[in-house]
């Protein structure tokens, strides 16, 4: 998230849409979250394609007790809700921010928050098999928010060892495309130091080695600092936003869109938390 996006749903009377997951907020239903899991684009030149199989290696055995929180971005309800999700919360570093927003879209309509949703809970169903307790911070896609402080939250009351928030970007730029994962910075506690950078680079290698190409527009080598982002702000525990890829570049559009491209991200970011977790 690092600048406003456009978002092809028709424009709300004060609703404030993104074009881009990276300069928006980033979203609690009215219901306590589930702490298991629950059941024309542009003619960018498209990035390297992504590889069909893992090229990581296998990842170290993570001990029990291990909590993971999931924070799929928006909600599929927002659109509707606009005083909700438009009034002010805490930021964090004395900012405040909408509660939440809609996130953005392809070209040809699909939404983020679907995309995130559905790649949170194949995240989560991969995780729990390993026998990792995962939390996620919404448990439904037609729901209003969480709002951003609300995400973080979630995931301070979980003591969790890892929130990874999933998140598509929505550049209008030609040439943009990629991903990039984002991190609290300068750090406000112990966590958002050197545990969110680790679990950052441990996303974006994994990420990579994966064959996801590394974002043209936003941070650099697929890393991105932040200080405006609310949910890494208020954050006591190590948190990285992830996103995906542009979803408003043709092949990754695709990609997103489809149901084997969701589950290469989910594969590629099951592997990432697997691997900090084991290494932590």
């Amino acid at each position: 998230m690092v600048a406003v996006r456009a978002n092809p749903l028709p424009l709300l009377t004060g609703l404030a849409l993104l074009t881009a997951c990276s300069g928006g907020s980033e979203a609690a239903s009215p219901a306590a979250p589930s702490s298991s899991p629950v059941a024309a684009q542009s003619s960018a030149p498209a990035p390297p394609p992504v590889t069909t199989s893992s090229s990581q290696p296998a990842a170290p055995p993570v001990s029990p007790g291990k909590v993971v929180v999931l924070d799929p971005g928006h909600n599929g309800g927002n659109a509707q809700n606009p005083q909700e999700i438009n009034r002010k919360v805490p930021a964090g570093r004395g900012q405040t921010k909408p509660c939440n927003t809609t996130g953005t879209s392809t070209n040809a309509g699909y939404p983020e928050h679907a995309f995130t949703f559905a790649v949170a809970q194949e995240v989560g169903k991969a995780l729990a098999a390993k026998g990792i307790k995962v939390v996620y911070t919404r448990s439904d896609d037609t729901g209003v928010g969480p709002c951003v402080d609300k995400r973080a939250e979630i995931g301070n009351e979980a003591e969790a060892d890892a929130v990874v928030s999933i998140h598509a970007d929505g550049s209008t730029s030609a040439s943009a495309h990629g991903f990039h994962v984002a991190y609290s910075a300068p750090p406000l506690n112990a966590a958002q130091g050197e545990p969110s950078s680790k679990l950052a680079r441990t996303v974006r290698d994994t990420l990579r080695g994966d064959g996801f190409a590394t974002s043209t527009y936003i941070g650099s080598a697929g890393l991105s600092a932040r200080s405006d982002l609310a949910g890494l702000n208020l954050s006591t525990r190590p948190t990285v936003l992830v996103e995906c890829g542009n979803m408003r570049n043709a092949e990754e559009a695709a990609q997103m869109s489809s149901a084997s491209g969701r589950g290469k991200y989910a594969e590629a970011i099951t592997q990432a938390i697997e691997a900090y977790l084991g290494a932590s």
